[in-house]
């Protein structure tokens, strides 16, 4: 995508670049004068987020949540896209790989009455501000992911052979968004070196630690329900082992009576009893009652 300009006034000047080339990154380091190293992060796709200062070039790199539900979640890149902002003088240069919902927003806000004297470091805040949001909008996700398996597994509503897998899942994703908003904790700070009042930059900042907040809680909740599921699984195997130990317990004399009387010896005292094969079979049966009576006594 050209590199192309979406607001202007007498302010500032907001330059937004999409999926950028090589050729793109060098008109930008020739044009505005800013160093390649930073400009080459912006195209990194497992970059951390982080604010630098080279000359009067101030560059926040942030990492704002997707909705793309990816197979795999081994890196930040699976749940979140880079948001480079270079601002220098009146200028404010955002460069993303991939579409970004939050300079779309804003894009279209931008137009409003409201905003025309909008300046620099405000466009910056506010994509911030969004960035943050994105976030606070995948942690209600994911808690009403959460509250449904939980729901599941506490109601039996469903088949539970893939909860473990699905909480698992969940966790992974909680766990990477953790990881990048606290991280983020460097260029949030770096607000206060703006051109802005200390009410908006202390919002920021508390938006950012109420996402924090969030995804930390989600983390103990997942964690707990998944030991939780783990020793509800765990106690329905031993109830099944306590049904078979207890079958055994009826048929291990039995069968213990039944083994001596089955031996093919020519000799056997009770060979030729006339009434011993009714015998055995009465024997049989009182044990049995004998180890009813005794498992019911013991509650078993």
């Amino acid at each position: 995508m050209p590199i192309e300009i979406l607001f202007k006034n007498e302010h500032c000047e907001w330059i937004d670049v999409e999926s950028p080339t090589k050729e793109d990154l060098t008109f930008l380091h020739e044009r505005y004068d800013i160093n390649s190293l930073l400009l080459e992060d912006t195209i990194d796709a497992n970059h951390l987020p982080k604010f630098e200062q080279d000359g009067n070039v101030n560059f926040f790199l942030m990492r704002e949540n997707t909705q793309l539900e990816r197979s795999n979640l081994n890196t930040i890149s699976d749940i979140s896209t880079k948001l480079g902002i270079f601002l220098f003088d009146h200028v404010i240069i955002t460069i993303h790989r991939l579409k970004n919902r939050s300079v779309y927003e804003l894009k279209k806000e931008i137009v409003l009455p409201q905003n025309e004297h909008i300046a620099r470091d405000e466009i910056a805040l506010n994509l911030a501000l969004k960035v943050m949001k994105s976030y606070d909008d995948e942690s209600t996700n994911l808690l009403e992911i959460m509250d449904q398996i939980e729901s599941e597994v506490f109601l039996k509503t469903t088949n539970q052979s893939n909860h473990i897998r699905r909480l698992y899942r969940l966790k992974r994703k909680s766990g990477l968004n953790t990881r990048i908003l606290n991280i983020s904790t460097v260029w949030v700070e770096k607000f206060k070196v703006l051109q802005l009042d200390d009410t908006v930059v202390t919002d920021l900042k508390d938006k950012h630690k109420d996402v924090i907040a969030d995804f930390e809680h989600l983390n103990a909740q997942v964690t707990s329900l998944i030991s939780m599921f783990l020793a509800m699984s765990d106690q329905k195997a031993n109830q099944v082992m306590k049904v078979l130990a207890i079958y055994s317990m009826y048929f291990f004399p039995i069968t213990f009576i039944a083994g001596i009387y089955g031996m093919n010896f020519v000799f056997m005292p009770e060979l030729n009893v006339k009434y011993g094969y009714y015998f055995t079979l009465g024997l049989m049966g009182i044990i049995s009652l004998i180890t009813f009576v005794y498992v019911r006594k013991k509650g078993w």
